[in-house]
């Protein structure tokens, strides 16, 4: 059964709108690349790293404005899901066209669907927010973004199991270091306390470590799935998380090319896969 969420409450978000302004400017962009280890000195005019979207307008309030975990306290633009885990589950990307440094970019936010789910773990709720990004009256992006909230049951002492092996065309190491969440937290404006401390991770939400950011997974494999297609955006990427990553080790990011869609994928140091994706 459910636990008491009154979702009829919840469901007052609904249609809940939200307008932003934000400029990709020439640190916000080097930063990126920084972070994914590619050449800095960008300047205006030139194209901005894939992914830099993830970094415009974040949710900035005062310090006595943040709930327990390092988020903006809920109830404002989501709904107050009293659930206390809040992580990304997925989302999908259409693109038309590329950001380029310099550019200011218009943001209207839609809460457009809130749903609970019975999960093995016990109750899902399960937001969807779709993203508009415009550039002097272009439509660049349209993004769904799913997020889940859910309890904070004890992480399985068991790990998950090990995927299938598959072939890949292309494939990239990184090594998970708490620095490379710090710096991504810092260029997203992410303040989750599960990215950077450890003594939270382990004793208020039960993860034996640092939990690698599902927005940057989906970064490397949106990189690869342009490296893969002549440097090119893809038309349609869609990716979806499976199981937390954790920092201490490596992880791997994998492609396999396709006819008509290319298969994307990161397994953690213990072959675990922990994102998929796919882009058209």
């Amino acid at each position: 059964m459910f636990e008491k969420i009154d979702i009829q409450h919840l469901n007052k978000w609904l249609g809940s709108e939200r307008e932003t302004v934000d400029r990709i400017t020439p640190r916000l962009a080097n930063s990126l690349a920084g972070v994914l280890n590619e050449p800095c000195g960008l300047v205006d005019g030139d194209i901005a790293p894939v992914g830099i979207h993830w970094c415009l307008s974040p949710d900035i309030v005062p310090m006595t404005e943040l709930g327990a975990d390092g988020h903006p306290a809920r109830g404002a633009f989501l709904p107050p899901v009293p659930l206390p885990r809040r992580m990304w589950a997925g989302g999908e990307l259409r693109f038309s066209d590329v950001f380029h440094v310099g550019d200011e970019v218009r943001r209207i936010s839609k809460v457009t669907d809130i749903a609970l789910k019975e999960g093995r773990s016990g109750t899902l709720c399960f937001v969807t927010v779709h993203h508009e990004y415009t550039v002097e009256d272009a439509v660049i992006l349209k993004e769904r973004h799913d997020i889940v909230y859910r309890g904070l049951e004890a992480y399985a002492k068991k790990p998950p199991a090990k995927a299938a092996s598959m072939p890949a065309d292309m494939m990239l190491e990184i090594d998970a270091t708490p620095t490379l969440l710090m710096r991504y937290s810092a260029v997203t404006f992410n303040g989750h306390r599960i990215h950077y401390d450890r003594e939270y991770c382990i004793h208020e939400e039960f993860y034996p470590g640092l939990i690698v950011h599902g927005p940057l997974q989906a970064n490397y494999m949106l990189r690869m799935a342009c490296q893969m297609n002549n440097g090119r955006l893809p038309d349609c990427f869609s990716f979806r998380g499976l199981s937390p990553l954790f920092d201490g080790s490596h992880f791997t990011v994998h492609g396999k090319q396709g006819d008509e869609e290319s298969s994307f994928w990161v397994l953690d140091a213990n072959g675990v896969m922990t994102m998929q994706a796919r882009s058209e």
